[in-house]
């Protein structure tokens, strides 16, 4: 692997550990699809359970809310200098038209374009909090569960900034969490547009794999050193099922490490190589030690996807979705994609 990739690579692996460990902090108080007993229609059908924010609140500031790790948090009135600390809640802000008014990210983000050249104040390691109290931010959007540093978040609430805090265990948080943001920043009916327009994207997409066979499928998140795929009950078993495939996940919720033994014994039909942009290639895959044996090498069923678009739990999850099931299943008929709004 290409050393300069390396930490973007920790950074998926990282993100897919943090949605596991949240799906297991939350269990009990946020609501799951269970995807590894549902049926695909009905996942697509109970995606989103949860209420959205009231919509009223995009006039009506002051506001307090409630973020996803329980904080109550104030806002004074519609932020104007917006600090994203996170890719995913970069996208959701551009995407219901809020981007203008985002004033940092951190420099992992890549997406949309306006955002890459915009000031950096966080790392995959810390947050400079000096450097956001002095562009002025009113608001700021952070990770939870550690993805952004606690002690951070902390002094910047004791300094008199607003943070709130999100996570998205799964699909359905991801829809939560773009309401939250939406309310957050005075855009709730935006957000509630983007939310009904991804909903009915994963509606479908549910509906046109409901029939199909459901291939054993290992998605690769890395393997440079240990295996990394989807851990029990995780997004990326989530998805997975709901594009049409039997996951083969590691068989623990809070590890996304699996033995060669083991995958070897799961023997899978599909190989999806979310690490395909750092260099891993399907005749690599081929030419590991051990491999030969498992149905897809002998078959030559190894495909490339783009794992930001998969597993980044933002707008662009649809086309994460809609990839997951063409590679899942060639030529399955989805209707054609809406523009989100």
């Amino acid at each position: 692997m290409d050393a300069s990739r390396r930490p973007l690579r920790a950074l998926t692996i990282a993100i897919a550990s943090l949605a596991v460990a949240l799906a297991a902090c939350t269990a009990g108080t946020a609501p799951t699809s269970e995807p590894t007993v549902a049926p695909t229609a009905t996942i697509a059908a109970t995606v989103a359970p949860t209420a959205p924010p009231d919509p009223t609140a995009e006039a009506d500031f002051p506001l307090s809310l409630t973020d996803d790790e329980g904080t109550t948090v104030d806002i004074a009135a519609e932020p104007q200098r917006i600090v994203s600390l996170t890719p995913a809640t970069t996208e959701i802000l551009f995407a219901i038209g809020a981007g203008e008014r985002v004033v940092a990210t951190t420099d992992f983000d890549d997406y949309p374009p306006e955002a890459v050249d915009l000031p950096d104040v966080a790392s995959f390691t810390a947050v400079d909090v000096e450097k956001i109290i002095g562009l002025e931010a009113d608001l700021v959007i952070a990770g939870g569960n550690n993805f952004n540093d606690p002690e951070a978040i902390g002094r910047l609430r004791s300094l008199g900034v607003p943070v709130v805090v999100t996570y998205a265990p799964d699909i359905d948080g991801v829809l939560h969490d773009i309401d939250l943001v939406g309310t957050a920043v005075g855009l709730a009916d935006a957000a509630g547009d983007l939310r009904a327009a991804m909903q009915a994207e994963f509606d479908q997409v549910g509906a046109a794999t409901a029939g199909l066979d459901r291939p054993r499928v290992f998605y690769e998140l890395d393997a440079t050193s240990e295996i990394y795929t989807a851990a029990d009950d995780s997004f990326i078993e989530q998805m997975i099922e709901l594009a049409g495939g039997d996951p083969i996940t590691t068989g623990s919720p809070t590890s996304f490490s699996i033995s060669l033994e083991r995958l070897i014994d799961a023997d899978p039909e599909l190989i999806l190589l979310g690490d395909a942009a750092y260099g891993v290639t399907a005749d690599l895959v081929k030419a590991r030690p051990g491999w030969g044996v498992m149905s897809a090498v002998r078959e030559d069923r190894i495909v490339a996807v783009d794992d930001i678009v998969i597993t980044r739990p933002g707008p662009r999850l649809v086309e994460g979705l809609r990839q997951l099931a063409g590679a899942i299943h060639p030529g399955v008929a989805l209707p054609s994609l809406e523009p989100v709004p």
